[in-house]
């Protein structure tokens, strides 16, 4: 376990920008953690000027409220002094408040206090004459709910330091650094504490490669040197292994699949570098699970690069796999040719006109790539949004596709910090921090999807890379959270559902048909040995996942939970009444994922529906339902849509809105049901040509120009439903 202890050589080394700064302390701990006790002993010891904002006490020494801390916070701030915030926070979004007093002048920490629960229990139940009157009996079962719903906290949430401690010595030593913090002395960024026993030593023969030309696993484990690298170049300290070291030992890792990636918004958009290498090595972190043997590999063009140092040294202290994750320098657009370093897939900081242009990575991309790759972009995006990205599949007439093995090139635009730059965010780091670890997401997820494509169609030769790419063509849908704003910059609401239904799927064997669309290639895209293939789904399209998995977070939107489903009202509903009936099962992305054995699921999703269509119908008797599916849904994890047919909204604006819930395009649950137990699987309709079908009154099918001229048509049409929706239960309305 590494804390840091000497908080005097700490002040040193945090340097002088952040003299003088005031800090926020926002503490993390169950009930019985110790987290009174700690600001008691450290306000006793310190010189600096602390202030403890306790909500068991804000209320004229009673329990209060979290906007009453928030207030007392920016008090004690006003006066100059820095600020405990001596609450549970166990989950970010009762963080989140107080995170927001970052600034250039005040710095927000948190300390953790992530003591065993027997302890916490135990202190919670002997302890009398407490301040929140969390005592004896009762004490056991709160804090046993409390741990249950526990969020360690993350740099991402706009924290510049966090420490864990998980015992008393832990606490003890993190109680002397922050005792011993003057009122001009600072703390150094970053997270500290965990449980990383070889850190140090790694950290030590790490610093034989500072230049880094080098994946960082060769210096990963002492006994692997020796035999790794060349023995005069451990002698020589400063000197780095060359490319051609790199290139032998990458010849045999050629075939796995590897994304090459640039930092995102550090250069031109001057994003603070300590934060956004949190949230790189973060995110890294996330991915590891995902990758398996696949690779990302961070690249600078110099050999004093800060972001790479930053990097290196937190995914050591991280421990992370770095055979799998390491940094590199070279140029991305040559990293074969010029390092020998295989990447399969390259990363684009892109502008968000997806255009060639400007300088830095975006240039010399699109230069190295020749026209191809406007064009193939083009196929994919109109423009990009902050926190998003594009995979392009790269058309082997391009000189990267020929020359360097690159297939895909995957675009992401993150959060600027440059005032003259577009979307600046005013130094907005709690907004910036999470739009670049969304940025980062999306990447990632954006590689996995063609990872996954190429474990479904593996390369079919063993030919030279410069004749036949590391990973054949492959088939991926290849998008990641893409959306498409409006003349004014808006997000259109299901624009990306629209992006969805357009994606056409390039190359066949290697090679790209002319028009991008083989027949052969299509459907075997559409079928994989009788399922469909998986999406690449956007950090925008998880929401769904999200809260179908993780109901207890969403309680202000979930209506209804069960052990199979999740009930919640549609974000942007289409109807008076529009419901989604969220599956909770792993695996099921949407309805073309469905099989035999999810049956029982379908009809539980049903029977939920037909209860609250009948709930709605007490309130008002005059609701007609449909329940039923999207074939081709723009969001992850299957949903039952359940939906009044006056179709009376705001958020139902256009055409595609429209067909989505009145053409084949729909697929009616009770339809679903039989034809899974019939066939085995549900028909999908996911022609592109419904959508922009011309627009008929659902009820007596009349045609109409326009959305308004519809909207205005059925509120007053009083025709008979189709016969068609007449049958087999389509329709739900009450019992007359």
């Amino acid at each position: 376990m590494e804390m840091d202890i000497d908080a005097t050589s700490e002040v040193q080394e945090g340097g002088e920008e952040n003299k003088g700064k005031q800090i926020v302390v926002v503490l993390v701990g169950a009930p019985g953690s110790g987290k009174s006790t700690f600001c008691e002993n450290i306000m006793r010891s310190s010189s600096r000027s602390w202030a403890r904002v306790c909500q068991d006490t804000i209320n004229n020494g009673k329990s209060g409220t979290k906007q009453q801390c928030i207030s007392s916070a920016a008090t004690a701030l006003k006066e100059g002094k820095s600020v405990f915030i001596d609450r549970c926070n166990l989950d970010s979004e009762q963080r989140s408040d107080f995170v927001k007093f970052g600034s250039p002048q005040i710095e927000v920490h948190s300390v953790v206090l992530d003591l065993p629960a027997q302890l916490c229990i135990s202190r919670s139940v002997k302890r009398t004459g407490h301040e929140g009157n969390l005592q004896g009996g009762k004490a056991a079962a709160v804090v046993n709910r409390m741990l249950q719903k526990k969020e360690l906290p993350k740099l991402s949430e706009g924290f510049s330091r966090i420490t864990f401690c998980q015992n008393e010595s832990d606490v003890q030593t993190i109680l002397d650094t922050y005792g011993k913090l003057g009122p001009s002395d600072t703390l150094p960024n970053g997270c500290f504490g965990q449980k990383n026993s070889d850190a140090k030593v790694q950290q030590g023969i790490m610093k034989f490669f500072k230049k880094l030309e080098v994946p960082s696993d060769v210096a990963s484990n002492t006994s692997d040197i020796q035999s790794a690298v060349p023995s005069h170049v451990i002698e020589k300290k400063d000197q780095s292994v060359t490319h051609e070291e790199v290139k032998v030992r990458n010849e045999q890792v050629a075939n796995v699949p590897t994304l090459a990636f640039p930092s995102i918004s550090t250069a031109d958009f001057q994003f603070n570098h300590e934060k956004a290498s949190d949230i790189i090595v973060e995110t890294i972190e996330e991915f590891m699970d995902k990758l398996g043997n696949a690779r990302l590999v961070l690249v600078d063009l110099g050999h004093g690069s800060k972001i790479l140092s930053l990097v290196k040294t937190k995914a050591v202290q991280r421990n992370i796999d770095s055979k799998r994750f390491f940094t590199f320098v070279g140029d991305i657009t040559r990293l074969h040719s010029d390092g020998g370093l295989h990447c399969n897939v390259i990363a684009n900081a892109a502008n968000w006109r997806l255009k060639p242009g400007g300088g830095g990575v975006n240039a010399a991309i699109f230069k190295a790539a020749g026209p191809a790759l406007e064009a193939a972009t083009k196929e994919r995006a109109k423009s990009l949004l902050p926190g998003n990205a594009v995979v392009v599949p790269l058309p082997s007439n391009s000189p990267l596709y020929n020359g360097e093995g690159i297939t895909h090139v995957i675009h992401v635009l993150g959060p600027n910090m440059n005032p003259h730059r577009p979307n600046y965010l005013d130094n907005d780091y709690t907004k910036g921090c999470k739009i670049l670890h969304d940025t980062y997401t999306s990447l990632f997820e954006g590689f996995l999807s063609v990872v996954q494509a190429q474990a479904r169609f593996p390369k079919r030769s063993s030919e030279s890379i410069r004749t036949e790419p590391l990973v054949s063509k492959d088939k991926t849908e290849g998008v990641s959270g893409s959306y498409f704003p409006d003349s004014d910059g808006n997000i259109k609401e299901d624009d990306h559902n629209e992006f969805e239904k357009s994606k056409k799927f390039r190359g066949s064997e290697g090679k790209v048909s002319s028009h991008g669309n083989h027949p052969r290639e299509k459907e075997e895209n559409r079928k994989i040995n009788g399922a469909a293939m998986n999406k690449a789904w956007g950090s925008w399209a998880q929401a769904l996942y999200d809260t179908a998995m993780h109901p207890e977070k969403h309680k202000d939107v979930v209506l209804e939970t069960s052990d199979d489903v999740v009930v919640i009202n549609d974000v942007y509903p289409k109807a008076k009444k529009h419901l989604l009936v969220l599956a909770r099962c792993k695996g099921l992305d949407q309805l073309s994922d469905v099989c035999t054995e999810h049956l029982q699921l379908l009809k539980t999703m049903h029977a939920v529906g037909l209860k609250w269509a009948e709930k709605f119908f007490n309130e008002d008797a005059s609701l007609v339902f449909r329940l039923g599916y999207h074939s081709d849904p723009s969001m992850r994890q299957l949903h039952l849509h359940v939906i009044s047919q006056d179709f009376d909204s705001k958020h139902l604006k256009n055409k595609k809105h429209w067909n989505s819930f009145n053409t084949a395009f729909f697929r009616d649950s009770v339809d679903v049901i039989e034809e899974v137990t019939d066939q085995g699987k549900a028909t999908l309709r996911d022609d592109d040509s419904l959508m922009s079908m011309e627009l008929r009154c659902h009820r007596c099918r009349s045609a109409h120009p326009n959305i308004p001229r519809l909207k205005s048509h059925i509120t007053n049409c009083r025709a008979p439903f189709p016969a068609n929706l007449q049958q087999n239960n389509r329709l739900v309305a009450p019992t007359r």
